[in-house]
Parts: C-alpha cells; sequence; structure tokens
C-alpha cells in the first residue's frame, strides 16, 4: 500500500518517505494549502467502482475548503472589502474534487470566470487568492486581476478569463503546446452552459478533433448561464451531443457526485494520454447562488433550489465517511477547524498585505522588454 494512504487520526498527513522523487512530486503536490492530500494519484489509473477512506476524507476537506471560502467571500464582498465582478461556485465544488483525484498535477486547467474554487484545488493558496480578490500586491496576479484573473504558473491553472467562450480556444492551444512537445499532459478547459452557444465552441471543436489534441473540455452545465435556462436557448438540452457533429467522444455526468465526476473525467484523460485526442464532457451541477453577487435568482424557484440542496456533494460526501468508514463526530470536527482557519487566515493575509505599488500600473500589461521573437 502507497504510504500516502496511511490515515494518521486527528492529522490525515500522508508520509511519502518511501515514495521515489517522482511519486512524491506526484502524490501531494497539487495541494499547496493547508489541505493534506490523502491519496497517491498513482493509484487512479484505473476506474473505480469503490473509493477509499483517504479519498473521501481529502474530498471532504477540499469541498469543504471550497465552500467556506466562497462563504466568505460572500461575507466580504457584501462589507465592500472585495469589488468589482464576483462569481461564487458554491453547490459546484464535486466537478474540482472529481477532476482534482482524476488528474494529475502536470495536467493544466483553464476556466472561465467562476474560478475561486478550481484555483485553489489545483493547489493555489487561499491566501493569494483572497488577496487578489482583495486587490493587494500579495495576491497570485499581483492584485491586477480580481476575482475572474485567477492565475498560477506553478500550478498549471492559466485563468480565470472574462470573456465568455474565449477560453476554449485558449485551452485548445495550452493542449497542442503539450502534444507539439511531446508531453503526457492534459489539458482540462471548463466553460459554463452559456458559453457552450460562442461560435469559438465550434471552431475549436473542429481543430481539436483534426489534430487529435490532449484536451477534456468540460461544460459545468448549471442550467442558467448568466440567467436564462438553456431551455430558452438552444433546442438541444443535452449539451453533450453538440460533440457528435464532429465525432469527438462525449458523455454526460451527475455533477453532484465526486464519485461519477472522477471516473468520466479519469476516462477522457486516459484517452487523451493514449493519444485518443479530445473529450466532451457535460457535467450537470447547480450554483446555489446567483450567476454574481448582483443577481437577485428570479428565473428559479426556490423549490428548485432546496430539491438540489438535497443532494448536495459534501453532506453525501459526510455521510459515507460517518456510514461507511465509521469517522468520528471528533475526526471531522478536526477537519472543520483547520478550514475554518485556513480561510481565516487568508483573510487576515489578505487585510494585512500592501497595495501594489505605483509602479506596478504599466508592468505585466503589454510589453516585455526583452521579448526574443522581435525583429526590426
Amino acid at each position: 500500500m502507497c504510504p500516502a494512504e496511511t490515515y494518521v487520526k486527528g492529522l490525515g498527513k500522508p508520509d511519502c518517505r518511501e515514495h521515489t522523487d517522482e511519486q512524491q512530486r506526484f502524490c501531494g503536490i497539487a495541494r499547496f494549502s493547508a489541505i493534506l492530500s490523502y491519496i497517491c494519484g498513482l493509484k487512479f489509473q484505473a476506474l473505480a467502482s469503490k473509493f477509499s477512506k483517504e479519498t473521501y476524507l481529502y474530498w471532504y476537506e477540499l469541498m469543504l475548503l471550497l465552500r467556506r471560502f466562497e462563504e466568505k467571500t460572500g461575507q466580504l464582498y457584501g462589507m465592500q472589502k472585495i469589488r468589482g465582478f464576483c462569481h461564487l461556485y458554491i453547490g459546484q465544488e464535486a466537478i474540482a474534487a472529481g477532476c482534482m483525484t482524476a488528474t494529475n498535477p502536470d495536467d493544466k486547467f483553464i476556466t472561465a470566470y467562476r474560478d475561486h474554487a478550481l484555483a485553489i484545488a489545483k493547489g493555489m493558496t487561499a491566501k493569494s487568492c483572497m488577496a487578489e480578490l482583495y486587490g493587494k500586491a500579495t495576491g497570485c496576479s499581483k492584485g491586477k486581476g480580481g476575482s475572474m484573473h485567477f492565475f498560477g504558473l506553478k500550478e498549471n491553472f492559466f485563468g480565470g478569463h472574462g470573456i465568455v467562450g474565449a477560453q476554449i480556444g485558449t485551452g485548445a492551444g495550452l493542449a497542442f503546446a503539450e502534444k507539439y512537445k511531446g508531453t503526457q499532459n492534459v489539458v482540462l478547459c471548463f466553460f459554463g452552459d452559456g458559453a457552450a452557444r460562442q461560435g469559438m465552441l465550434h471552431e475549436t471543436f473542429n481543430m481539436a478533433m483534426l489534430w487529435d489534441l490532449p484536451v477534456v473540455f468540460i461544460c459545468e452545465n448549471n442550467h442558467y448561464a448568466m440567467g436564462t435556462s438553456v431551455s430558452r436557448t438552444s433546442k438541444t438540452l443535452d449539451i453533450y451531443k453538440l460533440a457528435d457533429a464532429y465525432e469527438m467522444p462525449s458523455d454526460s455526468v451527475d455533477g453532484m457526485s465526486p464519485e461519477e465526476v472522477h471516473n468520466a473525467v479519469l476516462r477522457s484523460v486516459n484517452r487523451a494520454r493514449e493519444k485518443g485526442g479530445p473529450t466532451l464532457l457535460e457535467i450537470k451541477t447547480y450554483r446555489y447562488k446567483g450567476h454574481s453577487m448582483s443577481d437577485p435568482q428570479k428565473y428559479r424557484t426556490k423549490e428548485e433550489l432546496e430539491e438540489y440542496k438535497e443532494k448536495d456533494p459534501i453532506e453525501h460526501t459526510l455521510r459515507i465517511l460517518q456510514r461507511d468508514f465509521q469517522v468520528t463526530d471528533a475526526e471531522v470536527e478536526t477537519i472543520q477547524n483547520r478550514v475554518k482557519a485556513e480561510v481565516e487566515e487568508s483573510v487576515q493575509f489578505a487585510e494585512d498585505s500592501p497595495w501594489p505599488s505605483d509602479d506596478e500600473l504599466l508592468k505585466d500589461v503589454y510589453i516585455q522588454e526583452d521579448y526574443p521573437f522581435i525583429i526590426d
């Protein structure tokens, strides 16, 4: 058994000292924050019908951190500590959790503007993300990007994009680079159901299939885009069927289940690593909050919202831990306290961090002075 699967009661910290350097890099560096990786990624080479206690512990703590971070973000936005646009991921956490256990740290993630949770899941610290929301110099984008433009190069997280659907083409570009360089890495390209109406999607699907790019296109279908239901924007209600026109493999996935997300993503990344080309996954999920903080949510009923909350992935995972693995209330409380402390520390870090200096205004914008490819 991999040492990383050894769960230390009360701590949950894996011991990977018996691993090779490559295994250690693979097994835990995907999370740089206080969440501790319970699982060794090397065991996820085949689909699973049952998952270990360590996997459920990882999913539970990760999803709880994402939920608490977003809840705190909403509170701070109401206090005007955070300005500009802000789109919360609350309710969609199972997608981030399932994607993390099905991929490698070197795989690339790219998404749209509902990006906080995926960034943290990919390994960016809650501190750097909260500081970015505050617009502080210690933020992951130096305080220049804000909520919609998180970026982490060493974590292989490439945004955070505000132009609807633009990341679909950029995601295929990242995948082209991986194929060109001959790596085994795969790109996960996330977009919403609203972005599925953009022409960029069709152009990109055609080229990605033509070139057999190692990319998994993931439509996080939360049913309402900005505030208009899928049924009012398309005759095709099953978005995954859009792939049929390009002979691209596709599937519909329960986005409230980390297990289903994990297996669907793993099937897709395995295909890509084996030179099988792209896949489209329509992962059906639900956001508990509005499209943004200014959304009055008049387009859906309270009854519908409560119906989806009955399927909450965090509560589902907690029930399995308690029922099938006899995780005690004390162990759960330890995880909850750890998450609470991490979120509180991120807020304090953001509060204490400096604003960007005036001389940063024109940096990182348009010009790289030593850009090597300019020919006079």
